[in-house]
Formats: structure tokens, sequence, C-alpha cells
């Protein structure tokens, strides 16, 4: 049933089918005759007889030239008919590519390495963006904790996961730029009920109160921008994140924690018994690459990890475990921290050493820039890479640092550095 919805009228396309199909018969009817075949000689010959009214056998030779001359035709016809249909389907379906070279690149993307990439924030998205380049194959696991801006309001309201960083993830994911795009990440500045929400955390959260499931409502949401991979919560259950200060002191929300510009201890999730998904077991386990960071190192990376189950599965993953570290130090969260520093406390919150390789950042951004992240507290990440060896970990560096306003990392630098391994 299927087949025939090319046929319905209106499509515009019926016509060049008709002509391929009499542009194969011709084919096969020229190249039965240079091959001799019997039933096909005896076809021409009637078809001869009837439109001059002659009789008489054709002779080899101009057997040998119909056949030919047949050939010629039904190729420039096949060529013919098929630019017509390609053209039509860029028109209606692929506006601004070329349906060849989408085709083409979707099946390269597919034949691309399995990816999982675990974080949260911007630093995901934005390493998302590169990974697509390269393939579609990739597992986005992001974290739950949110608890502020439009993502907290939500949360609170209406009782679900926090949808702010996986609308991100999806965004990034997306084939290519469109306006549903600059849709999903709108957000409502006027007075009233609705400032301070973005769209695309509306939709997922409407989508959430229809399905009934918040993982099956990302999925769904997904497919409206046709991403290139997935995108999964760490977990399905509710988890608030705290964190204990070197004084002693406590707090419980993700959002509040770096806002006291005290050095932390250690984090926590509330409750502490939450665990990842079949769905994310699957993918850590079925993964060639496992990507940590660049992120938040104790509200988006950590609690990734601390999920039960969650570095365990990776441990037992036979993936090459990358840890991407942040080219800038984030005040009230990682200030003074080096490069193994940020691995050290990993490392103790999970109580073994999970990654093979770090990527780091190796050339410094403009002085203006930097001295601007100076006035915030914030500074570049420190290559102590003689500590970093003697954690038994490789170190990859190059300049990935992207030009413009802000400094972070390239997405198609980093992508490419991190698959070259």
């Amino acid at each position: 049933m299927k087949l025939w919805k090319w046929l319905y009228p209106g499509l515009g396309i019926k016509r060049w089918f008709v002509i391929g199909i009499l542009a194969l018969l011709l084919l096969s009817t020229g190249i039965a005759l240079l091959l001799q075949i019997n039933i096909v000689d005896y076809i021409i010959k009637g078809i001869y007889e009837i439109v001059t009214g002659l009789s008489g056998t054709l002779n080899y030779y101009t057997n040998m030239v119909i056949g030919i001359v047949l050939i010629i035709i039904s190729l420039a016809l096949l060529t013919y008919a098929g630019n017509r249909f390609v053209k039509k389907l860029n028109e209606e379906i692929y506006k601004d590519d070329d349906f060849v070279n989408v085709l083409f690149k979707k099946n390269q993307l597919q034949k691309g390495p399995k990816i999982v990439a675990l974080g949260g924030g911007t630093g995901l998205s934005n390493l998302l963006r590169g990974l697509k380049e390269f393939s579609s194959n990739i597992t986005a696991l992001v974290t739950v904790a949110d608890d502020g801006g439009s993502s907290g309001k939500l949360r609170n309201e209406l009782d679900i996961l926090p949808p702010g960083d996986i609308r991100n993830c999806i965004v990034a994911l997306a084939d290519k730029e469109t306006l549903m795009e600059d849709l999903f990440q709108y957000r409502f500045h006027k007075e009233g009920d609705l400032r301070g929400h973005s769209f695309g955390n509306l939709f997922i959260a409407a989508m959430t109160e229809v399905l009934g499931d918040f993982e099956e409502s990302v999925e769904e949401s997904s497919k409206v921008l046709a991403i290139r991979g997935k995108v999964i919560p760490s977990t399905n259950e509710k988890v608030n994140l705290g964190a204990v200060y070197e004084d002693g002191s406590e707090i419980i929300g993700e959002s509040e924690i770096p806002n006291f510009n005290k050095k932390i201890k250690k984090v926590f999730l509330k409750p502490g018994d939450v665990e990842i998904t079949e769905k994310t077991k699957n993918a850590i386990l079925e993964a060639e690459y496992i990507l940590v960071g660049p992120g938040s190192l104790y509200t988006s990376l950590i609690p990734n990890l601390l999920v039960k189950n969650m570095s365990e599965t990776i441990e037992k993953s036979s993936a090459k475990k990358v840890f991407i570290n942040n080219i800038m130090t984030q005040p009230g969260e990682t200030t003074d921290h080096s490069a193994s520093d940020h691995l050290k406390a990993i490392n103790q919150h999970i109580g073994k050493n999970l990654f093979e390789y770090i990527v780091i950042n190796k050339n410094g951004s403009n002085k203006k820039l930097l001295k601007k992240y100076a006035y915030e507290g914030a500074y570049p990440v420190r290559d102590d890479r003689d500590i970093l060896n003697n954690l038994g970990i490789k170190v990859i560096d190059a300049n990935l640092i992207q030009t413009g306003d802000f400094i972070r990392h390239d997405p198609y630098k980093l992508a490419k550095i991190i698959l070259d391994i």
C-alpha cells in the first residue's frame, strides 16, 4: 500500500516514474538485440512488418543498429527522468540541500562510531554540535538535578524532571539550523507567568503531560528536530544535588551550590539510590567512545557519575574513556583547580579512575578576553601533565579555543581530536 501512495494524484512525480519504466524497457530491448535473443528479434521483426508493410528477416547489423539506438535513447530518458525526480524532491523536501548529498551524508553518519557523552549545561551541547558532523550514533546522557530558572519552575510546578539541559542537547543535535530550533530556544521576556520560560521547555513539559512519561516525551520532542542521535536523562527518577563545603556547611540545590564561593569538599544526590535506566546501561556497554566533559565539574559532570551503577557500567564498557577538561576555571566551583584537580575530584567521588585519556587546551585566548574573565574570577585551567602522567592517564593537547566573544571549545576541532584517538 505504501508503494501505491507514489501514484496519488497531484504529487507531480508519476510522469517521471512512467518515463523511467519506459526507458528501462527500451534499455532491456536494446541489450537483448545486441545479445541476439531470438524472441526479441521476432518481436522487432513483427513491429517492422506492421509499420512498413514489408516482410522479411532483419539482418544482424540492422539489429545491432536498432539495439544501440534504443540503448542511447533509454539512457537519455533515464537521465532526464532521474534528474527531474531528484529536482522535485529537492524542491519539496530538501529545499536547502541536494537530495543525493543528504542521502550520502546520512549513510556516512550512520557508519560513524557509537559515542556516549555525559554532562549538562552548555559544555555538553557545544560538544554535541561537533560530534554530529562525524556520527549519528550519539547518545547524550544528561544530568537531571537542575533546579534553577525555567527548568526549576517547571520541575516544582508540574513535578517533572528539569527539561532545560535536555532541550539544549536536542537543539545541538538537530540535523540542520531551522526556524524550529530558534523556536525551541526562544525565551519569553515580557512580564507575566511565562517570563523566563523557553518555548522548548514548555513543549517538553506539555509532551510529558500528554504522554505521561518524561523519557518518551524527550524521544518524541527529538523527532520534531530530526536529531542525529539520542538524548536520554541519566536517570528517570527525581533527584536533588547537595554539596558539603570544606568548612562543614551543607547546601541542597544545584543552582545554589556555586553562589557561596566556598571550596567544595563533595557533592551528593538526594535521594542517593536513584539508578540508571536500561537504555543508559545498554548505550554505555555498546559504546566505542565514552566522553565526560566539558562542563561544570561539581554541578554537571560528577552528578551523572553518582547515579547508582553509572560508574560501574562505564568501567565494564570496552569503550575508549575520555575526560575533556574545561578551558577555564569556574568561580565558586573550581577556583584554582588544575587539570589533575578535576580528575582527582571525580576519582574521590566514585572511588576509581575511569579514564584512559584527558583532552586539554594548550594555547591561551587573547589577553583582552582573558582579562574580562579574570575580572569575573575565572582563569585558564593549569596544565600539570606531570601529575596527570603519574595518574596513568594519556594527555592529548591541542589549540581547541573557538574564536569569538567567549572562551569555549571549538566543537568541530574538539570532536575531531577525540575521534582521532
